[in-house]
């Protein structure tokens, strides 16, 4: 597999290739991909095309940047579009749509399992555009074995009490960090939308991610509020607010793995199962899968078992830029049980897919991988609420949390924060909004 920045002609089309077989026939030609995964992450992706250009001899060129919106929207500009783009954005994909650089997969992919997800591989509308490659669980919040004083807390009242706790028995509670290049600053819209969403329920949740609830609401305010009392609060996060801005998301849990712990909470998606088995400390191995867990994002006081709750998902989305039998194959493959398999079967994989015939498979490695694919093909859930929004308004977002963690000592920063997102909210296109339900 060559990675290239450059885009070969397609030679010679694919032919007998049934839909969603997952199995191509040798045909040739190049194929360009887009997308955010770099080191392992990348690494496991080529695993996947790898196969499948062992399969149908077509190339494929591997393009992996954190920068993958700006490269996508340049080069879609330039009318040089990579052939097939992977984004963790449906609202983003949406707008390809409604300009007409996505491709419609029609006559492309047989029924897609997963009812839930269908809505959003359908983008709104009623034809698929997308294939979730992989799926995220969310609402999560890790930390390493023994290294909690009791039983997982279930109630924020409960998870507030445990930050407490750990802090006046001089740790650190929370690992955090928001650095991540042009994205910086979405390891806290992660933080509002849980708090939101199991806080206030699906619907308070639902009508806030396609922009029908105003930011200044006070529900989206008090979710602002309780993040900012939770890890803002003096020695609650490693290198208080002002580190946080500047820590990489990456390796912001590296302490929580030393001895003794750095920080002992970790609020962060799935792929964290990955993260962790990647860190290089001084003095011990890797992390092991043995050595942590994770507990449900707490829920409001009265409203049920955290662990049945509506959780906060998010996917990774394959969308067809240009329409040939080369790439026509590829989302077959990418969309088929068999190339969904490759990617979790990888050592130290944090990748799940949202078929559920994978967990008979034997495809995910331990018990806690397990958990996590069970839970994300039985839902109930709801889409990371950023990731629909449209560009302007998730950028917008990114900022303000920035800004907010920043000034969480002025009293006024908030006020002001939450005025400005309502205008960008008011202002933008009815057009540009996606509004997809939860899934069941």
């Amino acid at each position: 597999m060559r990675r290239s920045l450059g885009r070969a002609l397609l030679g010679i089309l694919l032919l007998g290739l049934g839909a969603c077989s997952g199995t191509p026939e040798p045909a040739g030609g190049t194929l360009t991909v887009l997308a955010s995964w770099e080191g392992a992450e990348g690494a496991a992706f080529e695993s996947v095309l790898k196969r499948f250009e062992d399969e149908s001899g077509i190339e494929v060129d591997y393009r992996g940047t954190r920068s993958v919106s700006q490269v996508l929207r340049s080069d879609v500009q330039k009318g040089r579009p990579p052939d097939i783009a992977v984004l963790p954005n449906p609202g983003e994909l949406a707008q390809y749509v409604e300009s007409g650089d996505l491709r419609p997969l029609t006559d492309v992919l047989g029924e897609l399992p997963g009812a839930q997800w269908l809505p959003l591989q359908r983008l709104g509308t009623p034809v698929y555009y997308t294939v979730v490659v992989k799926a995220d669980l969310k609402s999560m919040i890790w930390y390493r074995r023994g290294s909690l004083p009791g039983a997982p807390p279930r109630t924020w009242a409960e998870l507030v009490a445990l930050s407490g706790e750990l802090g006046a028995r001089g740790q650190t509670p929370w690992c955090l960090g928001m650095e991540s290049q042009s994205t910086s600053g979405w390891p806290g819209t992660d933080w509002i939308e849980d708090i939101l969403l199991r806080r206030s329920g699906p619907e308070v949740y639902q009508r806030f991610a396609a922009g029908e609830l105003p930011w200044t609401s006070a529900e989206v305010r008090q979710a602002w509020q309780d993040w900012g009392q939770l890890v803002a609060a003096p020695g609650a996060a490693r290198g208080g607010p002002d580190g946080s801005l500047l820590l990489g998301f990456g390796d912001s849990a590296k302490p929580m793995f030393t001895s003794p712990p750095g920080c002992v909470l970790d609020h962060f998606a799935s792929s964290r199962v990955s993260g962790y088995q990647q860190y290089e400390l001084p003095g011990r191995s890797k992390p092991t899968v043995d050595e942590f867990d994770f507990f449900p994002f707490p829920v409001r006081e009265g409203s049920g078992n955290p662990a049945v709750e509506p959780a906060g998902v998010s996917a990774d989305l394959a969308g067809m830029f240009t329409d040939s039998e080369a790439a026509r194959a590829l989302m077959r493959y990418l969309a088929s049980e068999r190339g969904q398999a490759v990617w979790p079967a990888e050592e130290t994989s944090a990748t799940f897919s949202i078929n559920r015939n994978l967990l008979d498979q034997g495809v995910y490695r331990d018990a806690l991988s397990v958990r996590v694919a069970e839970r994300l093909t039985s839902g109930p859930w709801c889409f990371d609420a950023s990731d629909m929004m449209p560009e302007t308004m998730s950028d917008a977002f990114h900022r303000a949390v920035l800004d907010y963690l920043g000034n969480t000592g002025d009293p006024g920063e908030l006020d002001r924060l939450l005025e400005v997102l309502d205008r960008v909210r008011v202002e933008l296109p009815a057009e540009e909004r996606l509004n997809l339900p939860c899934g069941r």
